[in-house]
């Protein structure tokens, strides 16, 4: 695909009447001309996403008309206290992923039209001004990641219109204030990793809307706060690595849209709750590391990894690998009533112990020829295919890449490598194996078993094929077919073979990846949401056709639940709304199809193009001439018409508001017609 690069001119200081500088998601390197500051008359100023270095000229500070400013992901650098002027029209500023210092301006509560502040991973040292409080359009504010200390100031309840607070990655300390339980929009709260302490005040329990929660990493003490059974759209909690202590309150169960709960390294004790048995939803819980006791519930949140989601808590029994049965221990009220149990347990522990330690003496020759198996499962047919044994199976895709050979490797990623492999049968196979040094990692696990959930349970032509996984001490991959000509995001940067990418082909594969969207929207239940329509998650035969791949971020939408998650997606092809509310919805897959078909009749990511949408306040008037891939020959008359018809539905995707897209079923129709 083609990149601008090289340096931003410091000629672009005499257009003067300059409303838009959109030069974001290119190569572009250098520093930022200080006659930039010349564009008085600018709205818009997006270079996000480049390799821009250096300080930021001072003369920007002049630029008061500025509206929307996008820096962030370059390596940009300068005192914010300095380079930023006071702008009374700002809505939207975003530096984050860069190397700005300083403090934080208590003159940024001047700039009273902010609706998101977005200072994240930068070196920002100093406190949070109060000022920051007057910002009363704000919806987003971001200062993750950086230096800075000092208390939460108690002016940011003043803040009734935000939905996404993020605070986490810094050095803040002293007590939690309680006026943030009056934050009645607030759907995203994140103060993680920072020396905060006291206890978690009972007014978070006023957050109806908030839907995900961490305050993990601090220093908080005393009991589970069980307020937090209000909070009824919560779909993930996290309070692990704190001092919390007492019992996990049964009342947490009231929580029916939870998807995951961690509370792993406080000092909880007693039982765990049983009613965990009863939420289906609850699909991870780590309860590590504390102090209880008792049966394990046969809950569906410790069904991936339960000995890693349970371990630390010597006083657990039950029907699950790795611990010792209860035995006569029918429920838990009988476990709680026996009190002999108190004293069984901690003897029954020196005996497992003990026979832990003979079977280490005794089993020490075996250790090796045993972690070389590994644990494999099967899907569709994967085992009849290689007629082997499960064990088998991990040291046959050993053979087929040749070890993770890197002349086997196609395709790098910063979670996984894709490897070729060819199995005895013939049959090529293409291999994701995880960074073994990353396996760890709670991102890059669920990442690995979110794509096993999802693929488990689809079945559609347009979408990969899915053979198996295995999670082995040494590598955890899954196996796919192997789509010969690789990713539609190559295809369409390589000049040399694009003319066999023709329009009759291209048509088809955007009615390809809108069937598969329009099955799992509408088809599957629940719900799945990809959430990284790419041209680079879009694989090709050697026919050219379309499939679906990667969906490590996919979203399961629970009817009535909130279906609130992180911020996830390629750059370019997320939906807009996805800058002030982390709510996932079918329309954020619909946008990035509306991206993605552009793209594929342009030839190239339509970021110019989608920019003078958003920026034109009428419907323009372009010819198919000016959008169609120079590189092919103009397609006839009549597959015209179809590409004029699939622009025309690209266009209803791109909608800003999520209301006003079509759904997917809706846009196969149209793309049939």
């Amino acid at each position: 695909m083609n990149h601008l690069s090289g340096a931003i001119p410091p000629s672009v200081g005499n257009f003067t009447n300059l409303k838009g500088l959109y030069l974001y998601s290119n190569s572009l390197s250098g520093s930022v001309p200080g006659e930039i500051g010349n564009l008085m008359q600018l709205t818009n100023l997006e270079i996000d996403n480049n390799q821009l270095f250096g300080q930021i000229p001072r003369s920007l500070r002049n630029l008061a008309s500025l509206n929307r400013v996008h820096l962030e992901q370059n390596h940009l650098t300068g005192n914010i206290s300095e380079v930023f002027g006071i702008y009374p029209n700002l809505t939207f500023l975003d530096i984050s992923h860069n190397n700005f210092y300083g403090e934080i301006w208590s003159s940024w509560g001047k700039c009273q039209q902010l609706g998101t502040l977005n200072f994240s991973m930068n070196n920002i040292t100093g406190s949070i001004p109060p000022e920051i409080g007057k910002l009363y359009q704000l919806h987003k504010l971001d200062f993750s990641l950086n230096q800075i200390v000092g208390e939460i100031p108690i002016e940011l309840g003043n803040l009734k219109s935000l939905n996404y607070l993020v605070l986490n990655g810094n050095k803040l300390s002293g007590n939690l204030p309680r006026v943030l339980g009056s934050l009645s929009e607030l759907e995203y709260l994140d103060l993680s990793t920072n020396k905060l302490s006291g206890s978690i005040p009972e007014t978070l329990g006023n957050l109806l809307k908030v839907h995900y929660l961490n305050l993990s990493n601090n220093q908080f003490r005393k009991e589970f706060p069980v307020e937090l059974e209000k909070l009824v759209q919560l779909s993930e909690l996290d309070l692990s690595h704190n001092f919390l202590g007492g019992e996990i309150p049964p009342q947490i169960c009231n929580l029916e849209s939870l998807e995951k709960l961690n509370v792993s390294h406080n000092n909880l004790s007693g039982l765990i709750p049983s009613c965990f048995e009863g939420m289906h939803g609850l699909s991870c819980i780590d309860i590590s590391y504390n102090e209880l006791l008792g049966l394990i519930p046969n809950s569906t949140g410790f069904q991936y990894d339960p000995i890693q989601a349970l371990r630390g808590n010597r006083g657990l029994c039950g029907d699950v690998e790795g611990f010792q049965s209860c035995k006569a221990f029918v429920s838990q009220k009988h476990v709680f009533e026996n009190k002999w149990f108190l004293i069984i347990i901690p003897i029954l522990g020196v005996f497992a112990l003990l026979f832990f330690v003979i079977g280490i003496i005794f089993g020490r020759t075996k250790r090796t020829s045993k972690e070389n198996k590994g644990s494999c499962e099967n899907h569709r047919g994967l085992l009849s295919i290689l007629t082997f044994e499960g064990k088998i199976v991990y040291e046959e895709i050993i053979r087929a890449t040749k070890n993770f050979d890197a002349e086997q490797c196609i395709g790098i990623g910063g979670q996984a490598s894709v490897y070729r492999g060819e199995l005895p049968s013939g049959e090529v196979v293409a291999v994701k194996k995880f960074h073994s040094l990353l396996l760890s990692e709670i991102s890059v696990q669920r990442e690995f078993l979110n794509e096993i959930k999802a693929l488990t349970e689809i079945r559609h032509r347009n979408i990969v094929k899915f053979y198996g996984f295995c999670s082995h001490p040494r590598h955890s991959f899954l196996v796919y077919e192997c789509l010969e000509r690789g990713s539609l995001a190559e295809i369409l940067s390589n000049d040399g073979s694009i003319k066999e990418f023709s329009w009759i082909v291209r048509t088809n594969v955007i009615k390809s990846v809108a069937n598969a969207l329009s099955y799992m929207h509408h088809d599957c239940f629940p719900p799945i949401v990809h959430r990284d329509i790419s041209s680079k998650n879009v694989l090709l035969s050697s026919e050219y056709e379309a499939r679906v791949s990667d969906f490590g971020i996919a979203k399961f939408l629970k009817p009535g639940s909130s279906n609130w998650t992180e911020f996830a997606g390629t750059f370019g092809y997320v939906a807009p709304e996805l800058a002030y509310t982390m709510k996932v919805t079918e329309k954020c897959d619909v946008y990035s199809f509306g991206v993605l078909a552009l793209e594929v009749i342009k030839g190239k990511h339509p970021r110019d193009f989608i920019s003078l949408l958003s920026s034109s306040s009428s419907n323009m008037n372009l010819s198919l001439n000016e959008i169609l891939d120079p590189r092919l020959p103009l397609p006839s008359r009549n597959i015209q018409d179809k590409l004029i018809s699939i622009l025309e539905v690209a266009l209803l995707c791109l909608e800003e508001s999520p209301e006003s897209r079509p759904t997917m079923q809706t846009v196969c129709q149209l793309l049939c017609k």
